[in-house]
């Protein structure tokens, strides 16, 4: 009997379905649908499907999902911009250790710690050069009523610096100083030696601050890091077959027309393992090979690329299957590499796929086009996240392994048959003699690998028979009979003639 949907056990088991799919297992009474695939829905509820498809054929794989128990998801290490998911605390030292490395930690700051540093350093420089200037004309006596600027020639009296009435006047001084302005009223005299030195020593450090503000900017606004942003990928992970084997595919693709040079991909799956001493590591990085349209992860990145992760023998995801996918807690970080073509810096682009983001059953739709038009080929970046539902086995790539063995030209579903007719159809009762889709089920698969065979054995296009091969036992036997009395009066008239002769 079928659990009825409407019932809670169903509505529990749905929940460990992925986000807006639900996994629809075909029988013989209805072949409109492909087994494999995750169809889409319009909600997360079981009952929806229900209005699409006959009840008795709505199965649920038992091995994930099980009553009580909840979708197990991982917690991102790497966001998807990209940024790093870490948390550091109880560093010991940590102000020093950042101060030492000031310009780095002033490139790593918000902008407006940057602009607020940037701007208390030319302030607080400037205060503090006119103080001293202060001090020197206040020692000298310069400030004294009598030796004001108005009275100096009266009085006859060579102050340090020109025209220096009171502290505003020694703060505008070491403005123009510090900036070589040079306004032609305020200017210092070899009256006093400490004016000369304190001069020099302005200008220096006025020299020395703009040019560690300006690089600071600078090296900020032209970082790589904000290369990234026109770096995309794809928001979903697809699993489908290619060449008749499991694979796991993203995507990537660049917005600008500049490239990047020596582009490279990798990925890393992060998750928790257990080693033989029963140490578990929480966090086990693992390197997946990838490869792109018969190269290895080394691009030539001019137009959006499918990266693909070959599900074999040596992937981590052998003996993962689409059930386990809903119950294993991992997460795939991807990473792309290159050169910035215009600036010469290399740049690093990240993202990273859970679990709720691995699409069972799906293909990227294709994007690059060429247009006649315009004369060129081109990429619409609104298909870019777009796929389509393929048939695809459920289970992992090392039962695909154990059940087709070495028989690697018939591991895809869809296998064309070279027999006359192209494909071997499927009828099912309720469509009407409408032929469903291609191979749907692996006994028609059989039947086709049969035909195939018996259509490759040696034999003669046309078979000639004898004139009575298609009469009765009885009658073939007569015949022969009479046939053999024929001969035996035409051997014994011959012999008659003979002796007569």
């Amino acid at each position: 009997m079928h659990a009825d949907p409407e019932s809670p056990c169903c509505r529990e088991e749905t929940q460990l379905l992925p986000d807006e799919w639900l996994k629809v297992k075909t029988v013989p009474t209805n072949g409109n649908l492909s087994p494999g695939v995750y169809y889409p829905t319009g909600s997360k509820r079981f009952v929806d499907a229900t209005k699409q498809l006959p009840s008795p054929t709505e199965t649920i794989p038992s091995r994930s999902h099980r009553h009580g128990v909840t979708r197990r998801t991982r917690r991102r290490a790497i966001l998807k911009n990209g940024e790093c998911n870490i948390l550091k605390s109880r560093i010991s030292q940590r102000r020093l250790r950042f101060l030492q490395d000031m310009f780095t930690t002033l490139v790593d700051a918000q902008w407006r710690w940057t602009l607020l540093v940037f701007t208390l350093s030319f302030i607080l420089s400037w205060l503090g050069f006119a103080l001293i200037w202060w001090l020197i004309a206040f020692t000298h006596g310069d400030l004294e009523p009598d030796h004001l600027p108005p009275l100096q020639d009266s009085a006859n009296w060579k102050p340090c610096v020109f025209n220096i009435n009171d502290f505003t006047s020694c703060f505008l001084f070491s403005i123009e100083t510090q900036h070589t302005i040079g306004y032609g009223a305020r200017t210092t005299t070899e009256e006093c030696p400490e004016a000369i030195f304190i001069m020099c020593l302005q200008s220096i450090v006025g020299v020395m601050i703009q040019a560690f503000m300006v690089g600071i900017v600078f090296a900020k606004m032209t970082r790589p890091k904000h290369r990234t942003q026109t770096l995309l990928f794809s928001k979903y992970a697809v699993v489908c077959q290619r060449d008749g084997e499991l694979s796991l595919m993203f995507r990537v693709g660049d917005l600008r027309k500049s490239h990047i040079i020596g582009a490279s991909v990798r990925a890393q799956l992060i998750r928790s393992r257990t080693t033989k001493e029963g140490e578990v590591l929480s966090h086990y990085q693992t390197e997946l090979e990838l490869n792109a349209d018969g190269c290895d992860s080394n691009l030539f990145f001019i137009w959006p690329i499918t990266m693909v992760h070959r599900i074999n023998r040596d992937s981590p995801f052998y003996g993962v299957s689409a059930a386990d996918v809903l119950q294993e807690r991992f997460e795939i970080v991807v990473i792309l590499e290159g050169t910035i073509e215009s600036t010469g810096q290399t740049t690093q682009a990240r993202s990273s796929y859970t679990t709720s983001e691995i699409m069972w059953g799906h293909r990227f739709v294709p994007l690059v086009t060429y247009n006649r038009e315009r004369q060129g080929y081109q990429v619409d970046y609104s298909k870019f996240d777009e796929t389509t539902q393929v048939d695809t086995p459920l289970c992992s790539a090392k039962e695909l392994d154990e059940f087709y063995g070495s028989q690697a030209d018939r591991r895809s579903i869809g296998f064309q048959s070279p027999v006359p007719g192209d494909f071997i159809y499927r009828t099912s009762l309720n469509s009407g003699g409408v032929p469903a889709s291609p191979i749907l089920n692996i006994a028609d698969r059989l039947v086709a690998d049969a035909i195939r065979r018996a259509s490759l054995t040696n034999r003669p296009s046309t078979v000639k028979y004898p004139p009575d091969y298609f009469n009765g036992p009885e009658d073939q036997s007569s015949s022969s009979s009479e046939e053999e009395i024929d001969k035996k009066k035409k051997k014994g008239n011959k012999k008659n003639g003979d002796k007569l002769v």
